[in-house]
């Protein structure tokens, strides 16, 4: 049972346990076994994006993503987690993230729903805090609307950010959409045409002064038989991106199986389709998510 009130009065009373509890965890190579990646996800609530399926405000409640990641983390050939600072931490201070791939969340100033949502600041982790606290790589947004002009400023800063994780010698995973605003002014819907995709994927890999630290975190098309000519865009390594599939998460595993099989693809990277699964079962879902690989 995770202890909330424990964790609360950690911070409260010595904060400097958390730089502590960086400081003594045991660290690992990004790649081992057999160089696939099985990435757990938690960045969402940082932009405000709470809900999976028809539940708004399903990742509100802390002690039990917490619960759901620590369990997800201790399955078998779970790589690491993806979150921002503050579910990092209480991990660290949990003791679940000993022996794993930690990536920090970069920029979530791009809130879901905002009228700034495409200007993507980066409220995140900075480069410096990630080699700072030992970690292992950084995440970062990259959405890109052609009719918007908060695009142009989120592109520039993720390009500062590669240079600023290159010089670090810190991968940085970068996730990039096309995407476009509908005429009724709703959010941002991401396109995954296999054009967009690749459009994309060439956007991404240019960024900035190196991309040797570079790799791409991306959706599977809305055809997947496109994927493999998507994929053949770059030659940077890549993930598989997961979302909040619903009860449609069957017909998710087999898209990512096939897509796993294709020589740039390295691994997935899910969040809310394992955290959160239909049927309750989180050991379940991320245990036949490992099987993919």
């Amino acid at each position: 049972m995770t202890d909330i009130a424990g964790l609360t009065r950690i911070r409260a009373e010595r904060p400097e346990a958390i730089a502590e509890a960086a400081a003594r965890r045991t660290r690992r190579p990004l790649l081992r076994d057999g160089g696939r990646l099985m990435i757990i996800a938690a960045d969402h609530p940082a932009r405000g994006a709470l809900a999976v399926g028809g539940d708004r405000l399903a990742m509100a409640n802390r002690r039990d993503l917490l619960q759901r990641l620590c369990l997800a983390l201790s399955r078998p050939r779970v790589d690491g987690v993806l979150a921002t600072a503050d579910i990092l931490e209480d991990l660290l201070l949990l003791g679940a993230l000993d022996g794993k791939v930690v990536m920090g969340s970069m920029n979530r100033g791009g809130l879901a729903g905002a009228s700034f949502e495409l200007d993507d600041r980066f409220t995140g982790y900075r480069a410096e805090d990630l080699e700072r606290l030992g970690f292992d790589a950084g995440k970062l947004l990259l959405r890109v609307d052609y009719d918007d002009p908060g695009s142009l400023a989120t592109m520039d800063s993720a390009a500062r950010a590669v240079d600023s994780m290159a010089a670090r010698g810190l991968p940085v995973f970068v996730e990039p959409f096309l995407c476009r605003r509908a005429a009724d002014g709703a959010p941002p819907r991401n396109d995954l045409s296999a054009e967009a995709v690749t459009t994309s994927i060439a956007i991404a890999s240019g960024l900035a002064g190196t991309s040797a630290y570079t790799w791409l975190k991306v959706p599977v098309t809305e055809n997947p038989d496109d994927m493999a000519r998507v994929m053949e865009t770059s030659t940077l390594p890549a993930v598989l991106l997961g979302g909040d599939l619903g009860d449609e998460s069957d017909a998710a595993y087999e898209k990512w199986r096939d897509a796993l099989q294709l020589p740039t693809v390295q691994g997935l990277v899910a969040g809310r389709t394992l955290l959160y699964p239909a049927d309750g079962d989180v050991a379940g879902a991320v245990d036949t998510a490992v099987g993919l690989l």
